[in-house]
């Protein structure tokens, strides 16, 4: 699979569950209960036809946030942090008082979604009560957003790190250029996701043809309707701020570099997917006599998880070569590291290498540590993005034709011209020659590499 693959899995579909059952989806779920408590009777404490639809979608946010949702959040620290530790730490650095307080409000978050869910019943004995437990879902929402407002810096950090990288201040860290750009893209993309799921739940959980459904559905709706407009204008003024290097790299961030074709395809599908909201809300809330068969109400779901996935994808991929903008290269090196990586060589400052300079004999091995250090956060040996089958698609070799050493060797030395999205080699001349020596072997062998969860260290003995 691949590192990269691995986290980005991982993290789009924690993404997908923060923002469509977390963020955007508690208040809404907040918004109906309150419904459901305005529209009591006299002698009612709630009007239990809204209260139930609100606690039934509230169960379902529930189940998924305390379970995967959790899960994939821990996922992206234990993943990152065993494939990255060099950004991880640099972020823990320059964030730790942001992070201190993001943890804090993480645990409040957690706390109140607890209560919130599991006193949902409880609190419709007394008006009191209601009151109460309709601010705890006020509370909640906040605490959510907060956590993704804090995180939000850290991610636009990573893509434009601003003036940080000269005054190295948190402050400048946490303003950098793409955060609030991100930030109020993000807020009214979440409302969105939300509000398409909700709909297309709420078809399952009321009856059809009840008032409930009807009423319920224009609301969800009159909810997706406000959000389209702020979600496309915020699109743009995201995209506005993005470096202009980086804008370089959207279509293959958008489709890969196989598919750079596909890369007006993908675009339609983005502005598709706003424009079914568009059509199924606008005809849930403006024309409610018209039915319309509940699978369809899927297509606005399928969309903007599509169109929320993409995204996650290109902020992604448009930040390479960096991991951390033009501060850490995606291989871990730091940018200012390199003169003396290429004059000394990567292999001496390797603390975990089993070798510190190429020769004859461990020219293999070296080459493999070189492969370990500059090349496996992206690439494999034998798996998804293999480095040595990218080399034969590039060259369109036939079955059976062995690569060519000088031909690998002009390519990476320059690697950053061809591919502006890879970072530079960082290594001398005598370790590029073992890495190409590496490579080779993996085309005619095709043995993944062991990991040090497999094979343990192997410390040099000088």
């Amino acid at each position: 699979m691949g590192d990269r693959l691995l986290i980005a899995i991982i993290a789009v579909i924690h993404v997908l569950i923060n923002h469509g059952l977390a963020v955007g989806f508690i208040p809404l779920v907040t918004l109906l209960e309150y419904l459901g408590f305005r529209k009591a009777k006299q002698n009612e404490v709630v009007n239990l036809e809204w209260d139930n639809l609100a606690r039934r979608l509230m169960t379902i946010a529930f189940i998924i946030t305390t379970t995967l949702g959790a899960m994939t959040g821990v996922g992206i620290w234990l993943s990152a942090s065993l494939v990255n530790p060099a950004s991880i730490s640099s972020l823990i650095r320059v964030f730790y008082g942001a992070w201190f307080v993001e943890w804090m409000v993480f645990v409040t978050e957690v706390v109140l979604i607890m209560i919130y869910y599991l006193s949902w019943k409880k609190s419709n004995v007394s008006v009191e009560a209601k009151s109460k437990h309709i601010m705890f879902g006020v509370k909640l929402s906040i605490a959510s957003w907060v956590t993704m407002a804090i995180i939000v810096s850290i991610l636009g950090f990573m893509m434009d790190t601003g003036s940080w990288v000269e005054n190295k201040t948190f402050v400048s860290g946490f303003t950098n250029p793409i955060y609030l750009p991100q930030l109020i893209f993000r807020t009214p993309l979440a409302a969105l996701m939300a509000g398409s799921l909700a709909l297309f739940l709420t078809m399952f959980l009321t009856p059809n043809g009840s008032d409930i459904r009807r009423k319920a559905s224009r609301v969800i709706a009159l909810w997706m309707l406000l959000a389209t407009p702020f979600c496309a204008i915020a699109a743009f003024l995201y995209h506005s701020k993005i470096p202009k290097l980086m804008i370089g790299n959207l279509p293959v961030a958008v489709g890969t570099i196989d598919f750079q074709s596909w890369y007006d395809l993908l675009v339609y599908f983005i502005f598709g997917a706003l424009f079914s909201v568009l059509v199924v809300a606008g005809l849930t809330f403006f024309k409610p006599k018209i039915k319309i068969p509940k699978l369809l109400y899927i297509i606005p779901v399928l969309g903007m998880l599509g169109f929320a996935g993409i995204f996650e994808r290109i902020r992604e991929f448009i930040r390479k070569p960096y991991v951390i903008g033009n501060y850490m290269y995606s291989n871990t090196l730091r940018k200012d590291e390199y003169p003396l990586f290429k004059r000394d060589g990567l292999l001496k400052y390797a603390t975990y290498s089993p070798v510190h300079e190429v020769t004859e004999e461990n020219q293999l091995v070296a080459g493999e540590q070189i492969f370990l250090l500059a090349c496996s956060r992206c690439h494999t040996t034998n798996g998804i993005n293999s480095v040595a089958e990218k080399f034969e698609t590039m060259y369109s070799l036939k079955e059976g034709e062995k690569l060519k050493p000088e031909m690998m060797k002009s390519y990476i030395s320059h690697i950053e011209n061809a591919r502006y999205f890879m970072p530079p080699f960082p290594g001398n001349e005598k370790e590029l020659d073992a890495l190409i020596v590496y490579i080779k072997s993996i085309q005619e062998n095709r043995v993944p590499v062991e990991g040090v969860q497999e094979k343990g260290l192997q410390l040099s003995k000088n």
